[in-house]
C-alpha cells in the first residue's frame, strides 16, 4: 500500500461509482489509517480488504475501555465490512500473531469483521483453516463462527433478497446442525 494509495486510481473508482458497481479496495493493512481514509473517503470502498491497522485508531480510556476515534467510529457506524485474514496478516507483519490479531477485538466492539484467506497458495491456508484458528486462539464457538459467516453474507455484492435467503435457508439452517451434531456427540461421549 505504500506508494500506491488508492487515489491514484481515483477516475477507475469514480467511473465504478458511477454505474452503480460495489468494489473492495485494499486498505489498512501495510500502509494503515491513511489507505483506509483515502479508500472510503476519497474512492468509496463497499468493503476493505483487510482494514486491520483501524485498529489504530481505537485506544483505551484511563478506565482501560476502548475509546474509538473518528474513522473506526465512521467505519463502525456505517457497518463497511473489513475483511481480515488473519495468517496473511501475520506474514506482511500487520499483526503479531493470531492471539495477538485485532480480528477479537473488532469482533468484540461488533465491527463489520469478516474472515479471509487473501492468497490461499501464498499463506498456505483454507477458510476452514483460518476459522480453526481462531477458535483456537479465541475459544470462539459455532454461535462466534456464525457471525463471523453472516456477516461475510451480509456483505457480499449481491442482492438483498438473495443474501436474505442465504443466510436465513443455507447460513443459520447449517449451523443449527452444526450445533445439534456437536449436542449429540456429546451426548454419546457420556452416555
Amino acid at each position: 500500500e505504500a506508494g500506491y494509495p488508492p487515489t491514484r486510481h481515483l477516475d477507475a473508482f469514480e467511473y465504478l461509482q458511477r454505474e452503480n458497481a460495489h468494489f473492495t479496495i485494499h486498505a489498512g493493512e501495510g500502509f494503515g489509517l491513511p489507505s483506509i481514509w483515502q479508500a472510503i473517503q476519497w474512492c468509496g470502498a463497499d468493503r476493505l480488504g483487510h482494514g486491520v491497522r483501524i485498529i489504530d485508531d481505537i485506544t483505551e480510556d484511563e478506565d482501560g475501555n476502548p475509546r474509538l476515534g473518528r474513522l473506526a467510529a465512521y467505519v463502525r457506524d456505517k457497518r463497511i465490512p473489513l475483511e481480515m485474514c488473519p495468517t496473511s496478516n501475520i506474514q506482511t507483519g500487520a499483526a503479531k500473531s493470531i492471539a495477538e490479531h485485532p480480528i477479537g477485538l473488532l469482533r468484540d466492539l461488533r465491527f463489520r469483521v469478516t474472515v479471509n484467506t487473501d492468497n490461499r497458495l501464498m499463506s498456505g491456508t483454507l477458510p476452514s483453516l483460518e476459522l480453526a484458528k481462531l477458535v483456537d486462539a479465541f475459544g470462539y464457538g459455532w454461535d462466534d463462527l456464525q457471525w463471523f459467516t453472516v456477516n461475510a453474507m451480509k456483505s457480499a455484492f449481491v442482492g438483498f433478497t438473495e443474501r436474505l435467503e442465504l443466510i436465513n435457508d443455507v447460513i443459520k439452517p447449517a449451523y443449527a446442525a452444526l450445533r445439534g451434531a456437536d449436542t449429540a456427540e456429546q451426548g454419546s461421549e457420556q452416555g
